[in-house]
Formats: structure tokens, sequence, C-alpha cells
């Protein structure tokens, strides 16, 4: 790696974990490649370490993974570019459980499933896949469905932590209420939750209770898998593979396409008096929010990564800030409050 490619980033703590963080993470969904029912479609893993390469060059210094993403293998790929670079380089690396798949019919939907010995489990793979001996930031990845009490498997969470196999315990897709039953067990380190100016909910309930509660927030998807950047349109959705599981998704189907793209339009003339991308836009509008600690953002090649990475830097004006809420209202598009705090 070249010192001289390192940017200076924005970082802020996570929370009370103790991790300080870039305000943009690189996000390693997409490069578990395709064959299962939440994939992108095919996916070239030289490229995928290139990506990562250069979001280390130009001063991420977090991945954030699950082992559901390729079924295993984005932490395989995640675990190669771990071993190409030098001990003292090494991004945080956060992954997820609670996602378990039928290796019989992997296009099968995930089960949400947090057994504490289920936990155990996955984090034991999780482990050997990424090649480390400690995880940064352990996630549920959803609320368990088949009835196992949230109190049992943040239980084992804990004594994870306890052994030194994970270091920062955390959440997402949780509600408020899940939030509160686990911190009154052990403190929930983050939140991962669904942030965009898209998909806004999160920032009238989750957010403003994490950061009551000293609890980081690193949201997913603030570009909404690729609505929100700049050279997205309509004839994209038709090019999709058909493994791509955003063909299922009501965001990029009408009516909301067109609304969706219409308030990615609008945010062109705030990126040009900043002189970056719409994307870089989007993602800083998550990072205004009080609360928010840093944005996940994925990428498959390295290219993506210029498109974006001026968002760790990029803060948004009063007036900026009110064209985008006026935009929201206009087109309708997406729901939850207009704008922060």
């Amino acid at each position: 790696m070249q010192k001289s490619t390192i940017m200076t980033l924005s970082t802020r703590p996570l929370g009370s974990s103790g991790l300080e963080i870039t305000t943009v993470g690189f996000g390693a969904w997409a490069i578990g490649g395709g064959g299962w029912s939440f994939g992108w479609g095919s996916q070239d893993d030289d490229a995928s370490l290139r990506a990562m390469h250069r979001a280390v060059e130009l001063g991420i210094n977090w991945i954030d993974t699950a082992a559901v993403y390729g079924l295993g293998h984005s932490e395989e790929v995640v675990g190669r570019f771990l071993r190409q670079i030098p001990a003292s380089e090494r991004p945080f690396v956060f992954t997820k459980c609670g996602l378990i798949w039928n290796d019989q019919d992997p296009m099968a939907v995930p089960k949400r499933i947090l057994k504490p010995e289920s936990i155990r489990k996955e984090c034991e793979a999780s482990l050997r896949r990424l090649g480390v001996e400690r995880i940064d930031l352990y996630q549920f990845h959803w609320p368990d469905e088949i009835g196992t009490p949230v109190e049992d498997s943040w239980g084992e969470m804990v004594r994870l932590v306890e052994e030194g196999k994970v270091r920062a315990a955390g959440v997402s897709n949780f509600d408020v209420e899940l939030l509160q039953r686990c911190e009154a067990i052990r403190h929930v380190d983050s939140l991962q939750p669904p942030f965009s100016l898209i998909r806004r909910d999160a920032g009238a309930s989750q957010i403003p209770w994490c950061e009551k509660h000293r609890t980081g927030v690193i949201c997913y998807s603030p570009m909404q898998s690729g609505l929100l950047t700049d050279r997205f349109d309509a004839k994209r959705v038709a090019a999709f593979a058909e493994d791509d599981w955003r063909r299922k998704s009501p965001e990029f189907q009408s009516p909301r396409l067109e609304k969706n793209l219409a308030l990615r339009d609008a945010l062109a003339l705030v990126a040009k008096r900043h002189g970056t991308s719409t994307s870089a836009v989007a993602v800083a509008w998550t990072l205004a929010w009080r609360g928010v600690t840093a944005a996940i953002v994925g990428a498959r090649s390295p290219e993506q990564i210029e498109g974006w990475i001026g968002a760790s830097n990029l803060r948004l004006t009063k007036a900026d800030l009110d064209e985008i809420a006026a935009a929201i209202e206009r087109t309708g598009a997406g729901t939850g409050p207009f704008r922060p705090q």
C-alpha cells in the first residue's frame, strides 16, 4: 500500500464501544456474488479485492460483511484481503449472524434464527472464514422469527464478548422495544438500521433512542442499493442479472421507481454547488443526522468508491437540507422525516 494515497477521512466514536471509525465504511454485501436469494448477480473476486485495497488506501478503516452474504463467500473474500495486507494496516471487521441458509436450496430465503447454540456455531464459522481471532463488531442480522427470547440470544452474545471472541456487540434491523430488552442485559454498542433519503423511518425512532443511550449507528443502504447514484436509470433495472434481488424490490418498480429517481435528480444541484457527486450527497445526508456514526457504502470495483468517498468530509448546509426536504415532499419518494433535527 502506498502511504501517500491515504486520505484524511472524518471519524466518529461508535457510541461508547471504544472504536473510532471513519464515517464511511466498505460494505461487502455485493461482493458475496450471486446464486443466493439476496445476491447482486455474479461478481469477480479479484475486482472485490482491488476494491477493498482501494478503500483502505483512501483511509476507510472498517469493512462490514455478514455470514449470509454469498452464503459465506463474502467473509471468505474479506479473509483473503486481510491476509494480503500487513497487520498494522488491517481495518476493523464487522460481521453478522442470525440468517441460516439451506445448503440444498441456496435460493431459498434464509431463516431468521437466534438460538444461542446457533449464534455460537455461526461465530466460530465466521472466525474461520475471516481468519481472525476476534470479530471487532458482531451483530444480530435480523430479529429471531422462531420464538427465541431476545434475552437468551443477547446473553449468548455477552458470553462471546466475555470470552474474547467478539470486541463490540450490536444488532441490525431491531426496533426500539428489542433494543431496550437487550440494553437491560448488556449495553448495545451499535445498531445497523436501513437509512437513506428513501427509507427515513429510523430517523424518528431508533436513531434518537441510540443517541440517548450512547449506542452507535451505522446505517446501511444509504444510496438505496444504487438508486441514488449518479448514473442509475430505469434501463439499469431491465439489465439486472436474473438473480439480482433488486428485481423483486418495490423501490425498483413503478410507481416508486419514478419517484425515487426524481428525488435523485433533485440532488444534482446540491452536488454541483459542492463540486461532488449525487452519491456523495445522498450519503452525507444520512451523516447529517444527530446520532448517526457512519454509513455502510457498497462497492464492487475501485472506481465505484471514488464516486462516494467524498461524503465523509462533505458538510451539507441548512440551505442544502431545506432544498432536499422540499424535494422529498415534492416527489413523494419514500417514508419518514424529511430532514435532520
